[in-house]
């Protein structure tokens, strides 16, 4: 049982039923299970017990054209007529395999739009502390095109928004495995958004963005953050190499506010990428953005979903998790899942596909970057280990002096 349920809550969960509309096809990935069981495995926990659950309403096209031009616009509201499926000769990115036409697809994307402003504006207008919107996490969408999946970009749009009611700086922290490629290209000249990026390596998975060279351009240099991972990424090393980029940079940066997109597709079981990291390790990441937006912005977040393609073992847990550490009702990882919400995945999955408890057992604990002779002696002895800290090293040496850090100081 989440502990605190009983406390004055801190945040607001935007959600509603309408948000599954967004499908893509009967066996596309992005599946709205991966919706459906989160919320009924956060409520089955008493997670929501008496949380303020916030229906999302709809992004016009005024808000969508913050961010994306009104071709695209058009042409979205057009596919969206359209006999489901894959298309050729589509303009936009749209129709393809990762991105196939479906019908209302305009209204169901602008709808998970619509949640994610319905959270900034919680934030921002200081009503709640912290808001959720799993469905949100859009973040390959770009100006011109869908993508990845993504067909408008609810994460620039809010970030964007969010800058119109005057906020002067803005971190988005992207834990997908996936380079978080359609945020930074919205703000990568915009020195009031800094854009922090933790993924597989792009030379092994798609976008093939986020290299540790992509630092911002002209003023927002040192606000474009990324630290590229190799695959079979541990969660020790994740946390290492989240410790050694993350904190400084957000302590430089000094946000007013973080957006935190919680992609879950780097569990060491989803079928999409390479990266090992545990439901713990997703736990113990969202805790981590946490703690920061407590100690540098009074500890206001807005979180969405993002990735994660493992409907039952992986989705619900981690994503009930990052609820959960919203709502500051954290849900210890040895917590035995109700019967009734098993039953219910059990309808999805075969019964092995079904956890019994709400952790894997993941080993989140790390040592902490340092460079020196005794640092490279314990690299020697590891390559996975080495290599990691090469990263750290190619990012915090690229991000870092516009920054005003010294990226061979730990300390920093």
């Amino acid at each position: 049982m989440a502990r605190g349920q009983g406390d004055s809550l801190p945040a607001s969960v935007v959600w509603s039923p309408e948000l599954l509309k967004y499908k893509h096809s009967q066996d596309h990935p992005m599946s709205p299970h991966r919706l459906a069981l989160t919320m009924s495995l956060a409520t089955s926990l008493g997670v929501l017990d008496g949380v303020e659950i916030l229906a999302p309403g709809e992004a016009t096209e005024q808000d969508l054209l913050r961010i994306h031009a009104i071709r695209y616009v058009d042409a979205v509201k057009s596919a969206s007529t359209m006999e489901p499926g894959e298309h050729s000769g589509l303009p936009h990115g749209l129709g393809t395999a990762d991105n196939p036409t479906f019908p209302h697809m305009h209204e169901a994307s602008a709808a998970i739009a619509g949640s994610t402003l319905t959270a900034a504006r919680e934030v921002a207008s200081g009503r709640m502390k912290r808001a959720i919107s799993v469905a949100g996490g859009m973040h390959h969408a770009m100006r011109n095109a869908a993508a990845g999946f993504c067909v408008y970009n609810d994460c620039a749009i809010a970030i964007h928004w969010l800058l119109e009611q005057g906020l002067k700086k803005i971190a988005y922290v992207d834990v997908d495995v996936h380079h978080g490629d359609g945020v930074q290209a919205a703000f990568y000249d915009d020195p009031r958004v800094m854009t922090v990026s933790l993924h597989q390596h792009p030379a092994t998975l798609w976008p093939m963005t986020g290299w540790s060279s992509e630092i911002g351009d002209g003023a927002s240099e040192g606000t474009v953050v990324n630290l590229p991972l190799l695959p079979g990424t541990t969660d020790s090393q994740w946390m290492r190499g989240f410790h050694a980029i993350v904190p400084g940079a957000l302590r430089a940066f000094e946000p007013e506010i973080i957006v935190l997109q919680g992609g879950c597709d780097s569990h060491r079981e989803d079928m999409i990428a390479d990266l090992s990291l545990t439901v713990d390790g997703h736990r113990a990441s969202y805790r981590e953005v946490r703690a920061l937006a407590d100690e540098l912005c009074d500890g206001k977040i807005i979180a969405v979903g993002g990735g994660g393609y493992e409907l039952t073992r992986v989705v619900p847990r981690s994503w009930t998790h990052l609820i959960a550490t919203m709502l500051d009702r954290d849900v210890p990882t040895d917590t035995e899942i109700p019967t009734q919400w098993r039953d219910l995945a059990a309808e999805v999955a075969p019964p092995s596909k079904v956890p019994t408890t709400m952790g894997d057992g993941g080993d989140t604990s790390f040592s902490r970057w340092e460079l020196g002779p005794g640092a490279a002696v314990a690299m020697a002895d590891d390559r996975s280990m080495a290599r990691l800290d090469q990263a750290i090293l190619d990012t915090r040496r690229a991000a870092f002096p516009p920054l005003g850090l010294d990226p061979d100081d730990p300390r920093d």
